[in-house]
């Protein structure tokens, strides 16, 4: 099992690896009991333990960080139900976490989540990013130059010329149409 498929799901207790993603929700596995279980997104919120941040006097350091404090620290746990031991206990393993901010309530979580992941012997691990692909060459083909225009296309543009040239002269021939304006007609003289 890997640390980067464990989840916390709100409103259910311990840790859960996730088995599968759905669109409207997850199947989880429970780390406590080995149960699975249908999750649904409308109800649950999913959080993956390797995206969960504490915040510290500085800048919020990886839940990670935090167990690896946990596992350096060598102490054994304290009680989850006295309050002021878990304070003293996270003050000696990393004292920089900001207590203001970090409720009793979140260090009692991060002692039982630790303890689940021990009992469950997971590797308490950030998964590597991976590594992107160098960029291949890019391959541009050689333009082929186009080929020189010819008279072809002229003469095909020619043919729309031609025929209104031809319109004209029978025009001319047969006369003005009834759509032209009528030439004057001359008026006869009187007189003679």
């Amino acid at each position: 099992m890997e640390y980067n498929k464990i989840v916390s799901v709100t409103g259910l207790p311990g840790l859960y690896e996730l088995v599968s993603s759905k669109p409207d929700g997850a199947i989880v596995r429970s780390l406590d009991d080995r149960t699975t279980r249908f999750a649904s997104g409308r109800i649950h919120n999913f959080s993956h333990l390797e995206s969960i941040e504490v915040y510290t006097t500085s800048d919020n350091v990886n839940l990670v960080d935090i167990f690896h404090a946990m596992d350096k620290g060598g102490d054994s746990l304290p009680d989850t139900k006295d309050n002021t031991a878990i304070k003293k206990y996270f003050e000696k393993v990393y004292a920089e976490i900001d207590f203001e901010r970090v409720y009793s309530s979140d260090l009692k979580k991060m002692i039982k989540w630790y303890e689940v992941l021990k009992k469950n012997n997971i590797d308490i691990k950030l998964s590597e990013p991976e590594p992107e692909p160098e960029p291949e060459e890019e391959i541009i083909p050689e333009k082929k130059p186009e080929p020189a225009k010819t008279t072809e296309k002229k003469e095909a543009s020619k043919p729309a010329t031609v025929k209104k040239a031809a319109k004209k002269k029978t025009e001319e021939k047969a006369g003005p149409s009834k759509s032209s304006t009528p030439a004057k007609k001359a008026a006869k003289k009187k007189g003679k």
